[in-house]
């Protein structure tokens, strides 16, 4: 059965569900969130994204990112697809949302109201090789310049809301 998101306006107030696909496909606005974990050095754990996904393969993002479920809260949607992903779960907040759009080459684009959450854990993830190849810890201050220096090597979205969340987070 294929994945629905939950189609919203501006305001984050739901207006219908869609396939994910055909969301993607006609740039509609839909529901997402984004989760930053770090360790207690103040590391972001980055998720290299598995070679087999149908856009942005073996680019580097954010921890893990996806969409909530019809009826689903922000914070229960994080945790379930950090352990899908990532194979762990921890505390997660949110603290902060915004809109923003990323055409890809494909055609696809994410239009996507975004949640951004954070949490903290220390230990080794379990990644799903279905999902990510590889993860790393890095400082922010070297994420942001690793992205200014290469950054092709990252996720469209990733770029976007890492610009856009950059002092949000250092101050998290």
């Amino acid at each position: 059965m294929e994945e629905l998101v939950v189609l919203v306006d501006e305001k984050n107030n739901q207006i219908g569900l869609m396939p994910k696909m055909e969301a993607h496909e006609k740039a509609l606005l839909h529901r997402a969130f984004s989760v930053f974990i770090f360790n207690k050095k103040g590391e972001l754990m980055l998720q290299q994204r598995a070679a087999s996904k149908y856009h942005s393969p073996l680019l580097w993002t954010n921890t893990c990112c996806s969409h909530q479920r019809d009826g689903e809260s922000n914070l229960a949607a994080g945790k379930r697809r950090l352990q899908e992903e990532m194979g762990f779960t921890t505390p997660l907040k949110e603290v902060f949302s915004f809109v923003y759009k990323a055409p890809f080459d494909n055609g696809l684009t994410e239009h996507e109201f975004d949640h951004v959450l954070i949490g903290y854990f220390d230990d080794e993830p379990h990644i799903n090789k279905e999902e990510a190849e590889a993860y790393k810890w890095m400082l922010l201050e070297d994420v942001k310049n690793d992205i200014e220096a290469h950054p092709s090597n990252y996720t469209e979205w990733f770029k976007i809301i890492f610009k856009e969340s950059y002092q949000k987070l250092t101050n998290a």
